[in-house]
């Protein structure tokens, strides 16, 4: 059973824990003579339609050691709650050298764990091309992953974050990025564990090519993590954003909430959030949605902005 399988059953637990206990206190309402099913209206909105998480790239320059306030890899968690964020999204860049340290894999479990912490993913960069031209080279990248996966796994996570890049004709590149996923995607299948492909640059970043990637992979655990910014094709080629997140949507077991900078009502100056998550809800998308700030502004403000208007907008869209 995959990580992704316990969270679904987790949550299936929970409902059935939760209407267990709704019963019960609609017995005692009843004989308060009290209406059981307008308190039942009540308690069934108070259920989330997704849940907010944070991606560790949006401290990237504390994480790196760059701003004011520098913080260490093992603290995310910490970090992370007294945001009152409850699930985080690795970037490996941070924790290079420990895929295989065991010791500090348990480290990592155990400081999520005293904080009340889920730990989704790793987003995976600097392994290689998947879809690289060079078969060796291809193959070199597929493995260099495997750790990745591994860490993954023993993180309790469910999936890790990849890219599609490639060289070559548009077909071409179809054909070699699906290559080297479904050599990655059924190792991961080995370990219970999805790969899922981020929309970040080149051909990756149009969402019609990246919907064909998946659909020439065609295994269940190969999917896609739709970034609300990251549609530069190539230069000032952009790739509309809201048609790509559509397209990327049916594969999507992740989302990546990007944000850059907002207004003083708000709201996000690139992405109109309330069209974007819309997109995302009619697609029948209940997971997580990873917030990502890349703005100049101090970056717990940014993250902080964009979780209030990531609530703002599920409360509009519930």
């Amino acid at each position: 059973m995959s990580n992704h399988d316990n969270l679904v059953n987790d949550r299936f637990a929970n409902r059935r824990s939760f209407l267990k206990t709704g019963a019960t206190a609609a017995a005692a309402l009843s004989v308060a003579g009290i209406s059981p099913s307008a308190f039942a209206a009540t308690v069934s909105e108070t259920e989330p339609w997704f849940k907010i998480s944070l991606a560790q790239w949006s401290l990237n320059r504390a994480f790196f050691g760059r701003s004011e306030k520098k913080l260490d890899h093992l603290d995310f968690a910490k970090v992370a709650r007294e945001m009152d964020i409850e699930a985080i999204e690795y970037v490996n860049q941070f924790f290079k050298d420990k895929a295989k340290d065991s010791k500090y894999l348990d480290e990592l479990n155990k400081r999520a764990s005293d904080h009340g912490v889920k730990q989704l993913l790793i987003m995976c960069d600097g392994e290689g091309n998947l879809g690289d031209p060079n078969g060796e080279a291809r193959e070199k990248a597929v493995k260099n992953h495997h750790k990745w996966v591994d860490a993954a796994k023993h993180l309790g996570c469910h999936s890790i974050r990849v890219n599609a890049a490639s060289r070559g004709a548009y077909d071409e590149q179809i054909k070699l990025a699906s290559d080297g996923l479904s050599q990655l995607s059924e190792y991961a299948d080995k370990q219970g564990l999805n790969v899922i492909v981020e929309n970040h640059g080149g051909l990756s970043s149009n969402g019609a090519w990246l919907a064909a990637v998946m659909k020439k992979v065609g295994m269940e655990n190969c999917g896609t993590l739709p970034d609300f910014g990251n549609f530069r094709v190539n230069g000032d080629q952009w790739y509309d954003r809201y048609k790509g997140v559509t397209e990327l949507m049916p594969y999507a077991k992740a989302v990546s909430a990007k944000s850059h900078n907002f207004d003083d009502k708000g709201n996000e100056t690139k992405t109109d959030y309330l069209k974007m998550m819309k997109i995302v809800k009619d697609a029948g998308y209940k997971g997580w949605v990873g917030i990502e700030f890349e703005g100049g502004m101090d970056q717990f403000k940014g993250v902080k902005l964009t979780k209030k208007l990531l609530e703002k907008v599920r409360e509009e869209l519930a």
